[in-house]
């Protein structure tokens, strides 16, 4: 693994530098964070002015907001991570989240805007990759994400494949 250092200019004239290493390890200590439903370690390792570009959400806070919603949902909510890459400031993770539909669940969606789904007790499981950005320390920005909301929303009802469809992707779809 690379051991290189990041070296910048900080804020106050000094230099700062972090190791890819130490990016990863903080990404890591965030996705504990998650699966241990702990916001309060949000604050240790975000940054207050937060941006996450995938989700359209601006602060610290409004994403601690987002992760209560899906706690809500999905009372079990865990996120693995399945592979992380680290260069310059940036860190990419392929993560996998699974959860049990238990609680009201919202979501926003482009097209139609905010629903509200009732309980289902379904299992899911949501892929993704993701692209974090970390300054001294902090997470500032969540660059990019491409999840498959399309199978997520499938796997809770709210999709429904036409007979064409079942016919093109008779293994993949029930």
């Amino acid at each position: 693994m690379s051991k290189r250092k990041i070296i910048r200019i900080n804020g106050r004239g000094g230099r700062c530098s972090v190791s890819l290493e130490e990016n990863k390890a903080i990404i890591q200590s965030f996705f504990e964070a998650i699966n241990k439903h702990n916001l309060a370690l949000l604050d240790k390792l975000m940054a207050p002015d937060y941006v996450d570009h995938a989700l359209q959400l601006r602060g610290l806070e409004a994403n601690k907001q987002a992760l209560t919603l899906l706690y809500k949902g999905f009372t079990d909510w865990h996120e693995t991570i399945e592979g992380m890459i680290a260069e310059g400031d940036k860190v990419w993770v392929r993560f996998k989240g699974t959860g049990t539909h238990t609680g009201e669940y919202q979501e926003y969606l482009l097209s139609i805007g905010k629903i509200t789904l009732a309980p289902t007790g379904k299992k899911v499981t949501m892929t993704g990759v993701v692209i974090y950005r970390i300054v001294h320390g902090k997470i500032v920005e969540k660059e990019s994400g491409v999840y498959d909301l399309l199978d997520f929303l499938k796997q809770l009802g709210l999709i429904k494949y036409t007979e064409k469809a079942k016919k093109h992707s008779p293994k993949n779809v029930k």
